[in-house]
């Protein structure tokens, strides 16, 4: 492991703890509805102009094809910040793997252990879900290559996800 990812490791344990054995529940970290904002479909493009290099936009990330709006965390995922690799790219398969290594930073997974897909899980749903909007979902999630239709994607097992609402 590399320095960088040991810290990003350390970054999501310490993350994952607070909100797992805070004793008040004012002090927990709470979901952030989205702004009203209609849900989008984020190409790797779309979501590539939202990695933190600019000032007037969102900083956007993507993990297990939901895009989550983390310009709140613009300490950690701004330009220049110790997480900005992650800004900008579906990242899940660094997340499960706690790493920032270039190699990592994509939305396969690939050969990932058993473990790994279970942290994946966690970090998704206990931290990501947990503290930050989620403004849309990579077209990779939705559509297939050839892009047609993924069966697998259900609406209603979404997140923010109405289909009266979105559609």
């Amino acid at each position: 492991m590399s320095p960088g990812d040991v810290t990003f490791a350390v970054f999501l344990l310490c993350t994952t703890s607070a909100m797992l054995c805070s004793a008040s529940e004012s002090t927990k970290l709470q979901h952030k509805e989205a702004q009203h904002l209609p849900v989008r479909l984020f190409t790797d493009e779309d979501l590539a102009s939202h990695n933190g290099d600019k000032d007037d936009q969102p900083i956007y990330m993507a993990v297990k094809g939901s895009v989550f709006d983390v310009t709140s965390g613009k300490q950690f995922y701004g330009k220049g910040a110790p997480y900005n690799a992650l800004a900008g790219k579906d990242a899940t398969r660094g997340v499960a793997k706690m790493s920032l290594e270039p190699a990592d930073l994509t939305y396969d997974t690939t050969g990932l252990s058993e473990e790994e897909l279970k942290s994946l899980d966690e970090i998704f749903e206990n931290v990501y879900k947990k503290k930050y909007p989620i403004v849309g979902y990579t077209a990779r999630r939705i559509l297939n290559e050839d892009g047609s239709p993924n069966p697998d994607f259900k609406p209603e097992n979404q997140p923010q996800f109405s289909i009266k609402d979105e559609f």
